[in-house]
């Protein structure tokens, strides 16, 4: 009833019944359900809880996650291998109503069940931690406009390759880089690899909507997600079709997120491709750029490059520009020279990103200590803990006095680099360290 998954969690382990029935008689998943509470919701199917029991209605608990229209609730609810343990006919029973939901809109169905007249209130919300999402209320009822998501979360568990066409269509109303179906669709997308599937896919690139082009790229940035995830880099061929596709995309937004996933590999093309769109009027392109000079060693017009995007007038840009020029982190005197300007930077998350390469490179050098311990009067507090780290990695006798200086950080810096590195510091010093 309280929404804290964590205590849930530590009753099951403690032997609780996942289907114990709530107050109203009914399983607590369905509690879980009805609130929306995808992370109850998984620790109770997690721990045993029946998501496809039958109810009094003739509902389960997995078709009223449906029917809400939540995909990260649907996920939840699903439960483990339900291709394996869900009946057909249920299988089918699940995918008519999110059908039905998909061909009515949520509106609509709302209007339908209620009778109530006028339009539907709308206003945005978080799916998970990761989505976002549209909730829909009419007539004391509401639900979540996810099911094209859901439909699509729900058939790829069934093993239902549904035309790339389709679920092409399900994801351009919702272009959203984080909206929860957008998510749903170009995840699906991913796993298709078929011959037939790529090319009606890598067709995409070249269609008139720049939608449908973001689409292929969030495609093809899921793909690598999960090559990597699984440890399986086999993506060579996504990486020559970025490479070609990096240097005639017309849109600033789409180019930027070609750029995103293409820099996510080690390609020689990539510093040509910097050189180019350096001076890009889309500030979403330049913040790209620096990715692609990430090479050891870089080369002279590479640093030059990258100077001159250390002035860049989008703080984002000089943000990218802070963080790449620490790699590595062996720091000549210009790259030195520029991330000490940009410690002074007047953005305080350039500021900050600045800090951390000048704190986290080799450079022993007096003009980077001293700048790190200038940071100490500094009001942002994190720029005075990165300041502290750096003087306890660089072995500087103001350590114990810096850290005093950067106060209580409280809750969530437990396992925090910064924060052991001051026990490491006196380690070292009093065994006789440097």
């Amino acid at each position: 009833m309280a929404k804290d998954a964590d205590a849930v969690r530590a009753c099951l382990n403690d032997g609780a019944d996942p289907d114990t029935p709530g107050p109203d008689g009914l399983p607590l998943l369905c509690t879980a359900v009805g609130a929306f509470d995808h992370e109850t919701a998984d620790a109770l199917t997690d721990g045993g809880a029946d998501s496809c029991v039958v109810l009094p209605d003739g509902t389960t608990p997995l078709m009223r996650a449906v029917d809400l229209g939540s995909p990260a609730l649907v996920g939840a609810t699903l439960g483990r291998d339900p291709g394996l343990r869900i009946t057909a006919a249920e299988k089918q029973r699940l995918l008519a109503l999110a059908r039905h939901w998909c061909e009515t809109g949520e509106a609509e169905e709302l209007r339908r069940r209620t009778g109530a007249p006028g339009p539907a209130a709308r206003r945005p919300v978080q799916d998970d931690e990761y989505t976002d999402i549209e909730e829909v209320s009419l007539g004391g009822l509401t639900v979540r406009a996810g099911h094209r998501g859901v439909l699509t979360d729900l058939e790829r568990a069934f093993g239902i390759l549904s035309p790339v066409s389709e679920l092409v269509a399900r994801a351009v109303p919702d272009p959203g880089e984080l909206h929860a179906n957008w998510s749903s669709v170009s995840y699906a997308l991913a796993f298709r690899k078929s011959p037939q599937a790529w090319s009606e896919l890598a067709a995409l690139r070249h269609h008139p909507d720049p939608v449908h082009r973001r689409l292929l790229a969030k495609v093809l940035w899921s793909r690598n997600f999960l090559a990597n995830f699984h440890n399986r880099p086999d993506t060579a061929g996504d990486v020559e079709f970025l490479a070609a596709w990096a240097l005639d995309e017309p849109d600033g937004e789409v180019l930027a997120d070609v750029l995103d996933v293409y820099t996510d590999h080690d390609h020689p093309g990539q510093e040509a491709v910097a050189f180019r769109y350096a001076g890009h009027p889309d500030p979403r392109v330049r913040r790209q750029v620096p990715y692609c000079l990430m090479r050891t060693p870089m080369s002279e017009p590479a640093v030059t490059t990258l100077l001159a995007l250390a002035r860049d007038p989008d703080s984002r840009v000089r943000y990218v520009v802070a963080e790449v020029l620490a790699y590595p982190r062996e720091l000549t005197p210009a790259t030195r020279r520029n991330l000490l300007t940009l410690l002074r930077d007047p953005d305080a998350d350039v500021r900050r990103r600045a800090a951390e390469s000048l704190s986290g490179s080799h450079d022993r050098t007096a003009a980077v200590t001293e700048a790190l311990a200038a940071l100490l009067d500094e009001e942002d507090r994190i720029l005075r803990l990165e300041a502290a780290y750096g003087l306890a990695v660089r072995d500087d006798p103001r350590t114990d006095e810096a850290y005093e200086r950067v106060g209580p950080l409280g809750p969530g810096f437990e396992d925090d680099h910064r924060v052991s590195a001051h026990w490491h510091y006196r380690h070292r010093n009093r065994a006789g360290g440097t």
